[in-house]
């Protein structure tokens, strides 16, 4: 089996756009709860015609403020209510919405900004102004904050719009237009903007809808969105919440989650592996240190065993009762820790890992781990309750086709693939196959029944255990810019974060030996010199500046020897062959996340 097509539910879009989500849901259901702000230590819910309302009393704001159509508007901020506001409020003026990770670096800014011609950006923070207004581009004409009461500011402008008016411009997005450009890190470097269509996130979040429709159709549903808004997944959640009229809150605080998951009570999330392992471990080490820490790993192997049993029809008398002890004992209290109402987590971003899967379901709360990217406008498979493998990414969205090509990469294709990558054609040619198959440049394989698996990644982009996509070029670059440097190779892939190997340079190093009075040291001697390190730290320093906190390099190692082409770490054209320096190094590498 090298190909798996699964109908699609929802059809495309032949006309409207995702601005019709909210007008529609306050047309026919003014009053329904869609969204909750935050008001103190609870919340205050936000019907669908006062949630239309807000986003009409911006977008009017906006189309006085000069956006036209088609306009690029970024949007920098930490999830939060005002994000979703902002993002339909974009569309509602037929603009296009730029997101920014509140993280970025003033270069990172800079890059988006002028690559996308953005004419306008809003901020959450003052912090966040003064970052941005030293790279701000001669197009971005205004700059808003959040903090600073950005959405009355921008309302108060637009009173002289006419409902005709923003309601003839809500309507001028068609099915093909360009919804948003999402930049991801790319090989080169240069982040690449993503084109989204509106197509696009109607197609993908409508077939998840419906094929998930136990989760986000449930009758009194909802979900705690704490994923940044800024990446492809938080924005599906979004959407799919959306689309669904699913109760949605927001939690920009990872600090609050567990507050905000106790008092909002959502009754599924969407998270990264990253989320699930910390709430096990924190489990775990709660448990040890009032001297459970036996029962726990006791009750986690018969979490483990219990999911397995279901799978396999093969459920004991013995196991059942062992089940029922430690879901007083143990389970019910994770239960309790993520609101109490959680019945189910759609996973996403990483490997989620087989163990972990069958634990979370065999404690009550099934992880439906899914696979998609950027550009497949988030998910591309998901297992869904009905149809669940743990340990693969499931089986690909309704109206998605997965292929697997002769060398083993994922190759995707359907309505949830992106209409390119904005003004890079040359991309454009390398990322489609002459059939029009999207390139993943992840390596899998999939069974009879359509479940993917994935092995591998053929391209050399690292994916933290946080989800976040980082490319290792701009950094070693940088790095290897330092003359003592000769190497560097980042690390971190399904790791919890980034860090590096380094060589040294053996010919510069011969003047900073003599000028630090170190005379007759060998390099193998000076991996752990003070002075070495802290000059080296100044490599990394700088080449970090270039990325946000999630991208920079936290730890790193200097190795005693240098990469060559006879010792097999470089190719002729002095290219590290990562898989080699990986497995020489293992021990090495280990010891950086240990």
């Amino acid at each position: 089996m090298d190909q798996y097509t699964v109908p699609a539910i929802v059809p495309q879009a032949t006309n409207g756009n995702l601005s019709d989500l909210v007008a529609n849901r306050a047309a026919t259901e003014p009053d329904r709860i869609t969204l909750s702000r935050p008001l103190g230590e609870g919340w205050q819910g936000v019907s669908a015609k006062e949630f239309d309302a807000e986003v009409r009393a911006v977008a009017k704001g906006l189309i006085a403020a000069g956006i036209n159509v088609g306009d690029r508007v970024a949007i920098m901020a930490k999830t939060r209510y005002e994000w979703t506001v902002l993002d339909f409020a974009i569309w509602y003026a037929a603009g296009v919405s730029v997101p920014i990770y509140e993280t970025s670096s003033a270069e990172q800014v800079e890059w988006i900004l002028s690559d996308s011609g953005a004419v306008a950006i809003i901020v959450e923070t003052p912090q966040h102004r003064e970052l941005v207004t030293p790279v701000i581009t001669a197009a971005c004409k205004s700059i808003w904050t959040i903090t600073d009461g950005a959405l009355d500011e921008i309302s108060n402008l637009g009173k002289s719009i006419s409902d005709g008016e923003v309601e003839s411009r809500r309507n001028a997005a068609k099915p093909e237009s360009l919804a948003t450009l999402i930049y991801t890190s790319g090989t080169t470097g240069k982040p690449k903007g993503v084109q989204l269509t509106h197509s696009n996130f109607l197609f993908e979040c409508g077939n998840v809808v419906q094929g998930a429709s136990d989760l986000f159709l449930k009758p009194g549903g909802s979900t705690l969105l704490f994923l940044p808004v800024a990446h492809v997944f938080g924005r599906m959640v979004q959407v799919g919440a959306i689309t669904a009229g699913l109760h949605l809150a927001h939690c920009g605080d990872i600090t609050r989650l567990p507050a905000d998951l106790g008092t909002f009570k959502p009754t599924f999330v969407l998270a990264v592996p990253r989320i699930f392992e910390k709430i096990y471990n924190g489990a775990e080490a709660k448990a040890e240190a009032a001297g459970k820490g036996k029962i726990f790993r006791k009750a986690a192997d018969v979490a483990i065993a219990y999911s397995q049993a279901q799978d396999s029809k093969k459920m004991s008398i013995g196991l059942t009762i062992k089940h029922g002890l430690f879901d007083k004992l143990v389970y019910s209290k994770i239960r309790a820790g993520m609101g109490g109402r959680v019945e189910a987590a759609i996973s996403g971003g990483a490997p989620l890992g087989e163990r972990l899967g069958h634990f979370y379901r065999g404690a009550g709360i099934n992880i439906l781990e899914g696979y998609g990217l950027t550009e497949t406008t988030a998910g591309a498979t998901l297992n869904l309750t009905s149809a669940q493998r743990v340990g693969s990414v499931g089986r690909p969205l309704p109206g998605t086709t997965i292929k697997i090509a002769e060398d083993g990469e994922v190759l995707i294709k359907g309505g949830i693939v992106m209409n390119g990558y904005w003004q890079n054609d040359s991309a454009n040619t390398e990322t489609f196959t002459a059939d029009g198959f999207f390139k993943s440049g992840d390596l899998g394989t999939i069974d009879h029944q359509g479940f993917l698996a994935i092995v591998g990644r053929k391209k050399e982009l690292i994916v933290t255990s946080g989800g976040k996509n980082v490319a290792p070029a701009v950094l070693e670059d940088r790095v290897r810019a330092h003359p003592l440097v000769s190497q560097c190779m980042v690390v971190g892939d399904n790791k919890p974060f980034i860090a590096a190997l380094v060589t040294i340079d053996p010919d510069a190093i011969k003047g900073w030996i003599a000028a630090n009075k170190k005379d007759g040291a060998a390099i193998a001697a000076l991996t752990r010199d003070p002075d070495l390190i802290a000059v080296i730290q100044t490599a990394i320093d700088e080449a970090n500046k270039a990325v946000s906190r999630a991208e920079s390099i936290r730890k790193f190692e200097i190795l005693p020897t240098d990469f060559t082409i006879a010792g097999g770490q470089l190719t002729a054209k002095l290219s590290v062959k990562r898989h080699v320096v990986a497995a020489e190094f293992a021990k090495e590498i280990e010891a950086l996340f240990s």
